[in-house]
Parts: structure tokens; sequence; C-alpha cells
């Protein structure tokens, strides 16, 4: 299998250079992923929303690959305010409580303000 890139048509993959998800074998590399809505460009204020905009826009990277979020293997969150991790968990256990993935969270700052989570995953395409 040859090496895949895929685009969310985000501005930001143009801009910036690179890919929303890399298809390679038999893995699929989605990257950090915030709550935009890259059909209109913008951004909900609250992280829940954010949240699960988010896991939208990886599972349509995920469908274009030949995946799901059932599929994930790792996920990675990245959480500026702290206060605003534990309102997302129903969000998380909603889409990723099949999978249940290795899961690391750090708290750090994002590209602007606005955005309160970034989500990033690894999955493996089903067989």
């Amino acid at each position: 299998m040859t090496r895949r890139l895929i685009s969310s048509g985000s501005r930001f993959e143009e801009e910036i250079g690179y890919s929303r998800a890399v298809v390679d074998g038999d893995l699929v590399w989605v990257s950090g992923t915030t709550g935009y809505d890259y059909a209109r460009m913008t951004i909900a204020e609250d992280v829940v929303a954010q949240a699960d905009q988010a896991f939208r826009n990886i599972a349509a990277a995920l469908a274009e690959a030949g995946a799901s979020l059932d599929d994930v293997v790792r996920v990675l969150f990245i959480v500026p305010r702290r206060e605003d991790w534990e309102p997302c968990w129903p969000v998380v256990k909603r889409h990723l409580g099949k999978a249940r993935p290795t899961s690391t969270l750090i708290h750090a700052g994002l590209q602007t303000d606005a955005m309160r989570i970034e989500i990033e995953v690894t999955a493996r395409l089903p067989k």
C-alpha cells in the first residue's frame, strides 16, 4: 500500500503545509484536530461542543481512510485549561468508548485562545 494524504479542506492545511491524515500501510495518523467547523470556518465557544466537532472532523478523515473511531488505538488530548477536561469526558466516552484506545492528556496552549481542545489519534485499518 502506498502512502495516502487526506485533507479536510481546511485552509490551515494548505497554508501551513500538512495533511489532516496520512495513511501508510495499515495505520492512519490523524493530525491534531480542533473544534472548527471547516465548512463554515467557525468554532463554538463551548469546549464540549468543540470536542464533539473535533471528533466529527476526525471521524470524517478516518472514514475517507477506510476506518472509524472504533479503530482508534491511540489518542492525545491537548487542553489549555485544566477545568475544561472533565466536562469533555462524556463526549470522549461516546466517541471512543468502544475502541478504548491508549490515551494521553497534555495541558498546553493552542494556536488561538478560541481553541479549547485539540485531539490527535492513530488508528489501524480494519482487516
